[in-house]
């Protein structure tokens, strides 16, 4: 049973993305501090911060609105992991797990959305 956020494993694999999206742009150059390297360090913290928001709620329709609103932070940070790719800020093997894990992310934000939709009506 889901007690709390903590409690749902899409919220602790996108954990584990910021984590990992933190890892990989300390790397960047410096003069993208504000740049690519914030933008994407706020949408991998989007990712979790609306799954627990969305969560702690109370209706299903909010968690779903919040879980859409992750998805499309997910989204987001795939774009901008590929630009980092064609900027050679990061090598694509580099960029390849943490690619993996936002898919699986998704996927799972996806599969959540659906049920949510579907038991609304």
């Amino acid at each position: 049973m889901v007690e709390s956020h903590k409690d749902l494993i899409v919220w602790q694999k996108s954990i584990q993305l910021v984590t990992k999206v933190y890892e990989l742009t300390k790397t960047f150059p410096k003069e993208e501090l504000f740049g690519l390297t914030s933008q994407m360090r706020r949408a991998a913290v989007s990712i979790p911060s609306n799954i627990a928001e969305g969560r702690n709620r109370g209706s299903r329709k909010d968690f779903r609105q919040f879980l859409l609103v992750a998805f499309a932070s997910a989204n987001e940070l795939e774009t901008q992991i590929l630009i980092s790719v064609n900027l050679n800020y990061v090598n694509p093997a580099l960029s390849s797990p943490i690619n993996d894990l936002l898919s699986e992310v998704c996927r799972m934000l996806s599969a959540m959305i659906h049920k949510l939709e579907v038991t609304r009506s």
